[in-house]
């Protein structure tokens, strides 16, 4: 064991729930998966594509149901091959197979306990064909991601689920998912051109293909003709092919599509429809080719509030005959419940309790097009029953596309920022159905008052153009009384959905284990029959997702119900939607921000000493705590804000010997030693071989723990000049602060031009706005370098050294402190706060702090002249430019300095983390992986970001020279030949 490896037991949990839940692991599957199964998973696929740890089976356990079911064992294929041999392999060992993409599907259908198949990790892509209008789509792709992509064509996705930034393709269309515009016509049904599908047997069939029929024929004759002979059985009962076709003119997804097999004339043209909704059920789907469609840039959206829930939904279908695309409705409780998501405005939790609102939204090609729709729309305006209970409601519309922002970040935070707000303790239940739209009032009142009835609070949302709403439940799912109660209401829920409006129990969340029991209930004997019997034809084996969507047990949705127990305040909200996974720079390395918290739910679970709470506190250290970033883009992309990177900063705290504490707040207190010090080391470095000192560092890591001592990358520059710039404070327009890292590190060996320091004065001068830089700033510092690490004393020092320090340097605040390094902008203006002194928090106050990037954007490009620009740049937005959200400066920056800009599709934080990244490389290497393929792909005249750790991070996994977009401003506006 390395010098100074930390204790796995100062993690152990203080506090446990009296009695330990139900639904802990027991004893018996601390070893992880079992043998033989480890064995021959092993020896199939390889160790790096399967995972048997009981870490790793435990945070699969979880997904963004109410549900939890723990794996046997985790396989991560990476081609139809792999996949077909872990179907074989079921097939032959009698086992059962479940696929697992993003995890955001609420109804369980996602989870399984024997063989866990994760499709998420190595199916990403997206191929663009016929200029946009289709395009090929792997199954692991973010819903986001692909759009990203399609706009640059002018098309999207016409799927449009609140989970685009999370929900993958694959599992939008396994679960046939909408959204919010898509409807009963832009959904995956109607919108997916073909698909290639790896079938249970192990065929894989291109749906796509002109011999398709032909070679499915060949490979599967009976299930084709099966698959024809069901045709036919349908088509010959007219009152059930009516029963059908009426079933689908709602937004249904509980259970199979029917309608495939009067849609289809072949078994290959059946198959591809029945794969849409089939939730796992029917084979995995390698990739899908979608029909797409055109983007409408011009937009028209407006937020109207009624006194009641009868009243905005009258006025749905007058919106709806204007022409609205999107028509959403959210109830009282769901205005006030999403005041806790940022920018959201405050005064919405003083709402009366029946205010409702309704989000309406236009697109148009054109501004003729939209003008139109505009008319159309405030015609409607002057019948409806408004009211503005609060200061901030307007009911009016609006095309600012930051007002129109905020309005669907509300929307879209429904489940999350209701489910945050839920009891400590509870599980969340998220259903959703659809009635006739001319019948929505009535169904929102039914559903309301049975809700009370039943003792949950009332909460609904939801597409009221399609007459599709969402309601939540919460309750402690260890408790036989709140589960029986949920039982009850459930029954009564289904019925009166079924029996009183003929609704759809599923609109878009797909069947999943939830509605299994009632999926007779609304379908009735025959057609569930039909379900039945197709399942047996496409899987005869029973090898995938048994008991989703079938199961005829009548309390099938009352097992496995998972107990949420209480953690730390930071992460207790967490509803572990997996938001927050598609930013993780570790989420194909070890852990997410959702697993970290899934893993320390299970750790609360477990009696103190228990062997399984053994096994993940000596897991939790590397996968969790050391390999985390501690960006918190998590908490950007968590809709109530849940800032995970934090939790790990204060378990690195919390782990810390008081020895390790005094020996980093003495760093801090002779700071301007340390500083000195780190850049004579740098330039003694630049003269060795990369090779010795990278394989010093390694050996010297096998000594001491591997946190403490860094690696040598030969991506790290050399040192930074001795001299600063010399500057005047008079006429000083701003006091510009060059980072502690811009003063040890020099900038790329490449670069033969000024330095930044001396690259932000020039062009700060040429602006005719000069800067001025202290004399004093050595030894000072943003403090990040501590707070990244959970040095809470060192951080005081440091904090409170730079905030009285920048108040001097700044008269008082009269002058902007202008920061050249994206991650010291975020830690002067907002990460010191809370380590400050009362008296310096109102310092801090009186201060304006500017990223570099913005004072160059918006202070000097307008006063500058580009006299010489690159062919192409492509740019790397680091997380703290996220966090201050100057992205678009970094962009106008780059876009004044080249002809052509990319920002690529998957960039996101790169890992480096300040010398995150130097401690594990490989976080680095794999937060980068997909980035760095964009970015290689072709070669650019310039690789510009503004953080010089990042710089150095992407250096070491493209193998390109990244820089300061200010250097190349400076070159850009540089007099004479450049």
């Amino acid at each position: 064991m390395p010098l100074l490896e930390p204790d796995p037991g100062a993690l152990r949990p203080d506090v446990r729930p009296e009695d330990a839940p139900s639904d802990r692991v027991t004893d018996a599957g601390a070893d992880g998966t079992p043998e033989p199964l480890r064995s021959d998973l092993l020896a199939l696929l390889g160790p790096e594509k399967v995972l048997t740890h009981i870490s790793d089976l435990v945070r699969y356990a979880s997904d963004a149901s109410p549900y939890r079911f723990l794996p046997r064992v985790v396989v991560l294929p990476g081609t139809t091959a792999e996949v077909a041999a872990v179907l074989a392999y079921a097939r032959e060992h009698g086992r059962q197979v479940v696929f697992r993409a993003a995890g955001t599907s609420l109804n369980g259908q996602a989870q399984g306990e024997d063989i866990l198949v994760d499709v998420r990790r190595h199916w990403v892509g997206v191929e663009v064909l016929d200029e946009g209008r289709r395009a090929r789509i792997a199954p692991g792709t973010t819903i986001l991601r692909a759009n990203a992509t399609l706009a640059r064509h002018g098309r999207v996705l016409g799927p449009d689920p609140a989970s685009a930034v999370a929900c993958t393709v694959g599992g939008v269309v396994a679960n046939n998912a909408s959204g919010m515009t898509a409807g009963t016509t832009r959904n995956s049904y109607r919108t997916v051109a073909s698909l290639t599908v790896v079938l249970p047997t192990g065929t894989v069939v291109d749906t796509a293909a002109p011999d398709a029929d032909e070679r499915l024929a060949a490979a599967e004759p009976e299930l084709c003709a099966g698959l024809l002979a069901l045709k036919r059985e349908i088509e010959d009962d007219a009152a059930l092919t009516a029963r059908i076709r009426a079933k689908y003119t709602l937004k249904n997804t509980n259970g199979y599509r029917l309608d495939a097999f009067l849609d289809g004339t072949t078994p290959v043209e059946i198959l591809r429809g029945l794969m849409v909704g089939s939730e796992g059920t029917f084979g995995f789907l390698s990739e899908i080719v979608f029909d797409n469609l055109p983007l409408d840039r011009e937009v028209l959206t407006g937020l109207f509030f009624f006194p009641s829930l009868p009243a905005a939904a009258a006025a749905v279908p007058l919106f709806n005959e204007a022409g609205a695309l999107a028509v959403e409705l959210m109830d009282g409780n769901t205005l006030r419940a999403s005041v806790q998501v940022e920018g959201v405005p405050a005064d919405w939790a003083h709402l009366p309790g029946t205010t409702t609102a309704l989000l309406v939204e236009f697109r148009a090609p054109d501004e003729e097009r939209l003008a139109a729709f505009e008319a159309a729309a405030e015609a409607v305006l002057p019948r409806l029953t408004l009211v503005a209970p609060v200061a901030s409601v307007t009911n009016t519309f609006t095309r600012d596309p930051g007002t129109i922002a905020s309005y669907w970040k509300a929307r879209k935070a429904f489940v999350t920022a209701v489910g945050g707000s839920r009891p400590s303790g509870t599980t969340l239940i998220t259903e959703d159905f659809a009635v006739p739209p001319d019948r929505l009032a009535e169904a929102c009142e039914a559903l309301l008052a049975l809700q009370t009835r039943h003792g949950f609070d009332a909460a609904v949302a939801g597409h009221a153009a399609h007459g599709n709403l969402h309601f939540l439940l919460a309750f402690d799912a260890g408790l036989p009384s709140d589960v029986a109660r949920y039982a009850a209401f459930m029954d009564a829920f289904c019925r009166m959905t079924v029996e009183r409006f003929d609704g759809s129990l599923k609109a878009e969340h797909a069947t999943g284990r939830n509605i299994a029991p009632f999926l007779e209930l609304e379908w009735g004997p025959r057609a569930t029959g039909l379900m039945w019997r197709t399942k047996q034809l496409i899987d005869p084996a029973g090898v995938l997702a048994p008991r989703i969507v079938l199961d005829r047990d009548p309390e099938a949705h009352l097992r496995g119900l998972k107990s949420v127990p209480t953690v730390e305040p930071v992460a207790d909200p967490c509803i572990e939607c997996g938001f927050c996974e598609p930013t993780c720079p570790s989420n194909d390395l070890t852990t997410t921000p959702r697993q970290r918290i899934v893993l320390r739910r299970e750790m609360m679970r477990q009696p103190s000493g228990s062997p399984v709470e053994a096994r993940l506190l000596e897991a939790y250290g590397h996968d969790a705590v050391d390999t985390c970033a501690g960006d918190s883009t998590c908490k950007l992309a968590c809709p109530v804000g849940i800032d995970t990177g934090a939790m790990m900063k204060a378990f690195r705290h919390q782990r810390h010997s008081a020895r390790e504490e005094r020996v980093a707040t003495l760093t801090a207190e002779h700071f301007r030693v340390v500083e000195a010090a780190a850049r004579l080391a740098v330039a003694a470095a630049a003269k060795i071989d990369d090779r010795l000192l990278s394989a010093l560092t390694r050996g010297l890591r096998k000594v001491v723990r591997p946190d403490l001592m860094p690696e040598w990358l030969p991506a790290v520059p050399g040192p930074a000049k001795h001299r600063l710039p010399h500057t005047s404070r008079l006429d000083a327009r701003a006091v510009y602060y060059p980072a502690c890292v811009n003063r040890i590190f020099g900038g790329p060996e490449e670069h033969t031009g000024p330095s930044l320091a001396e690259a932000v004065v020039a062009v700060s001068a040429r602006a005719g706005k000069p800067v001025w830089i202290p004399r004093d700033v050595r030894g000072t510092c943003c403090a990040t370098i501590w707070h990244s690490k959970g040095y809470e004393q060192a951080d005081a020092v440091m904090a409170n050294r730079i905030v009285e320090a920048a108040w001097g340097w700044t008269g008082g605040g009269q002058l902007p402190l202008v920061v050249d390094a994206s991650s010291c902008t975020l830690g002067i203006a907002h990460e010191v706060v809370p380590y400050l002194t009362p008296a310096n928090r109102e310092l801090h106050r009186e201060l304006t702090v500017v990223d570099s990037l913005v004072w160059a954007a918006e202070e000097l490009l307008p006063e500058l002249e580009i006299l010489r620009t690159a062919g192409s740049a492509v740019v790397h937005p680091t997380c703290s430019m996220e966090h201050l959200r100057d992205v678009p400066q970094l962009m106008a920056l780059a876009e004044a300095c080249a002809e052509e800009v990319l920002l690529p599709d998957s960039a996101r934080c790169c890992g480096f983390a300040g010398d995150r990244g130097l401690l594990h490389r490989e976080l680095t290497e794999s937060a980068t992986a997909r980035e760095a393929a964009e970015v290689t792909a072709r070669e650019w005249d310039a690789y510009l970001s503004a953080n010089r750790m990042c710089e150095i991070g992407m250096a070491h996994a493209t193998g390109r020279t990244y820089r300061s977009a200010l250097l190349e401003l400076e070159r850009a506006t540089r007099p004479g030949d450049g």
